[in-house]
């Protein structure tokens, strides 16, 4: 049991690591725009996809549409806020929900007419290695994707601690008008930003499609998970979102191995719950006064 035990949250450790690179993308889009993107997990599905059909077509691994995937979902990202979000951001916040939720039905119903509900899957003999360590068994795309996840992570937590264009970020994030008033264009801004949220969708598509399969709907089931990493680790905290993915996909591992059938995916649920209830501001949200 204890050799179950270390195995669960090894794998969940390396599956938040992927979580967490999804996770910061939304974590982003709302620190800086105050709107959530309820489309976020469809943006995953038509990276994941494109890279589906990238490796198909090349004959080549999923690692290998990254440097067209990236670029692609960061200029769909630029054209959906241009099309869809900017003119909304100071609409009510219902409007703003309902928009992007349509949003995303209209993704996903366009997938499921393009690409029909179909699974599909990338298979090769690097998606299949695996290493041991002991009695511990690690699956290599997933120590690839956990390792990418946080070399790109970090990346984009010096981007925005330790750059111009971070500092930018962080001031219309804290205060919109006093950031106009200094220079800042806030408009730029926020296309920056969502691009940004959005392109982080674009490295975790290559890098998840060797572990998941994919169909239209895929993306509920990410954004499910995103919604609960952003809240667990308080809204628009990005260190909170990276540690808060861990915590969920640890969560989920040892809910998988000790929770009968369809009831494993409750755990972390149930500890988002406790969270709302007893920290609602999330774990390194700040109290509202």
């Amino acid at each position: 049991m204890v050799d179950l035990v270390l195995q669960a949250i090894v794998s969940g450790i390396l599956l938040g690591g992927v979580y967490s690179l999804i996770c910061v993308g939304l974590t982003l889009t709302f620190g800086v725009m105050r709107i959530i993107n309820f489309a976020h997990g469809e943006f995953l599905m038509v990276g994941m996809y494109a890279t589906y059909f990238f490796a198909q077509a090349f004959h080549t691994e999923a690692y290998a549409a990254l440097p067209v995937v990236l670029p692609g979902l960061f200029a769909f990202g630029v054209v959906v806020y241009h099309l869809l979000v900017r003119p909304i951001l100071g609409a009510e916040p219902l409007n703003q929900i309902l928009l992007l939720m349509g949003f995303s039905l209209v993704l996903q119903n366009a997938a499921l007419a393009a690409f029909s509900p179909d699974a599909r899957s990338l298979q090769s003999a690097l998606s299949m290695a695996k290493l041991e360590a002991g009695p511990i068994i690690v699956s290599v795309p997933k120590l690839i994707a956990f390792g990418a996840s946080l070399v790109i992570t970090a990346g984009l937590y010096w981007l925005l601690r330790a750059t111009e264009l971070g500092r930018r970020i962080r001031a219309a994030a804290s205060d919109r008008e006093t950031a106009a008033l200094m220079g800042i264009n806030v408009g730029r801004v926020n296309l920056l930003a969502f691009g940004i949220g959005v392109g982080c969708l674009g490295v975790a598509a290559p890098l998840i499609m060797p572990i998941f399969y994919i169909v239209p709907n895929i993306g509920t089931f990410f954004i499910l998970i995103a919604f609960v990493v952003v809240v667990l680790g308080g809204i628009g905290n990005f260190m909170g979102a990276f540690l808060a993915s861990f915590i969920v996909a640890v969560a989920e591992s040892l809910g998988a191995l000790f929770m009968p059938g369809s009831t494993a995916p409750v755990l972390p649920f149930l500890l988002f719950i406790l969270v709302l209830l007893f920290k609602p501001e999330g774990l390194l949200g700040a109290r509202a006064r």
